[in-house]
């Protein structure tokens, strides 16, 4: 008896080259595949067409001044604080010697900054450090008008909602939280002199 070897079966109009190259492929190409199923070489290519528009010269040079210029005025303040001696610290000394590094890699971001083609371009998430930031300032700034508790609520609401995205439901449970959390930490068990409201 002569053995029948089984032929893989072929659309009409193709050519076995084609459903060989198709069965290596497997799902890779098809719309929805799942990420665990590409390969490494794939997961680059994917992250590179979805990654944001590598930042030019000019903001790299912009973000390196405002590192020079947050570092230099922390400098200055530093100094009015009192920096003492290193045997007998006063307040500003170890806020004076990050600051000094903090300038520091400003300016070599500054220098060097221009061979660097890894920064990204500043788009409408980049204000979300900035938002957080002047949040935090803000809450600080209250707390001895007010106590902790609003200004901490508002704050988690802000940085949950706005800026994380999470739902409203998770966002306020979260936040009454922490704000309890806080209050129990710092007011009840430790007793600390934090403004507070009760």
């Amino acid at each position: 008896m002569i053995p029948v070897q089984a032929a893989t079966p072929v659309s009409g109009g193709g050519d076995s080259s084609n459903a060989a190259s198709s069965a290596g492929n497997g799902t890779h190409d098809l719309p929805g595949t799942d990420v665990d199923d590409l390969t490494p070489e794939q997961l680059a290519a994917q992250w590179e067409e979805e990654k944001p528009p590598a930042a030019g010269a000019l903001a790299n040079v912009g973000s390196s001044l405002v590192v020079i210029g947050v570092g230099v005025g922390a400098v200055v303040l530093s100094i009015a604080m009192g920096l003492g001696t290193p045997s007998a610290p006063q307040p500003g000394l170890w806020p004076f010697m990050i600051s000094c590094v903090m300038v520091a890699l400003g300016l070599f971001q500054l220098i060097m900054g221009r061979h660097n083609r890894d920064a990204e371009k500043f788009t409408r998430m980049s204000t979300a450090p900035l938002t957080g930031l002047v949040t935090l300032a803000a809450m600080v700034a209250l707390m001895p008008l007010s106590g902790f508790e609003v200004p901490a609520l508002v704050l988690c609401i802000i940085w949950m909602r706005f800026l994380g995205g999470e739902t409203w439901r998770s966002t306020l449970v979260v936040s009454a939280v922490v704000v309890a959390a806080f209050y129990g930490i710092f007011v009840t068990a430790l007793n600390t002199s934090i403004p507070h409201l009760f």
